[in-house]
């Protein structure tokens, strides 16, 4: 007989692991732990997520969906390309990195140990080269576009986020990427090396 889903239960597993995830990472965050926190039996929480990872991916997804739409939103209201690729830089490099306590790295934590059997999806990561590239596509001239043909600045960009989510994982309190640093990279994309430098 087929078990029936509810959705109240879905969503005490769901806020249960973010909780945890969010509080401890996704590393030190076992399913028993989430089944507990959600009042239902390990076995339970099978019927309603393959994994730990796919209980992240249900989590991050929207999560990070949703924060691209507002960082869009932000950038729509400025009105030069340079501030606008100095919002996209800061917000990739300084601003999502620590939010929610840093639950970006959870993420890379759950990327670094995952297995070939565990289901990786690139669904997402791709989604999100689009959106950079098509953020980039607004701010720069075409020879410069032309430049970074397709996803490589993108990728360049989310390599850097995910360094610097690594770096908030593990020195919170410590300064994060300097206003210069944003400056010197906004300066190389666009093509400015003597500001680049200056920066």
């Amino acid at each position: 007989m087929a078990q029936i889903k509810k959705t109240e239960v879905r969503d005490a597993i769901l806020a249960a692991a973010f909780e945890l995830f969010s509080a401890q990472g996704y590393s030190a965050t076992a399913l028993t732990a989430i089944s507990k926190a959600a009042g239902v039996s390990k076995a339970n929480l099978y019927v309603y997520f393959d994994s730990k990872l796919d209980i992240l991916y249900t989590l991050y997804e929207p999560w990070m969906r949703a924060r691209i739409a507002r960082l869009e939103a932000d950038i729509a209201q400025v009105p030069d390309s340079r501030g606008k690729l100095r919002t996209l830089i800061r917000a990739l490099w300084r601003d999502i990195p620590s939010e929610e306590n840093g639950f970006v790295n959870n993420i890379m934590q759950a990327l670094s140990s995952a297995l070939p059997v565990d289901q990786y999806r690139p669904t997402l990561v791709n989604w999100l080269e689009e959106r950079i590239t098509a953020l980039l596509e607004s701010m720069l001239s075409p020879s410069r576009l032309k430049i970074f043909h397709g996803t490589r600045i993108a990728q360049i960009l989310i390599m850097a986020l995910d360094g610097y989510a690594i770096h908030y994982h593990l020195r919170p309190k410590e300064d994060d990427v300097d206003d210069a640093s944003i400056e010197a990279m906004v300066s190389l994309i666009l093509g400015e090396p003597g500001r680049a430098s200056r920066g």
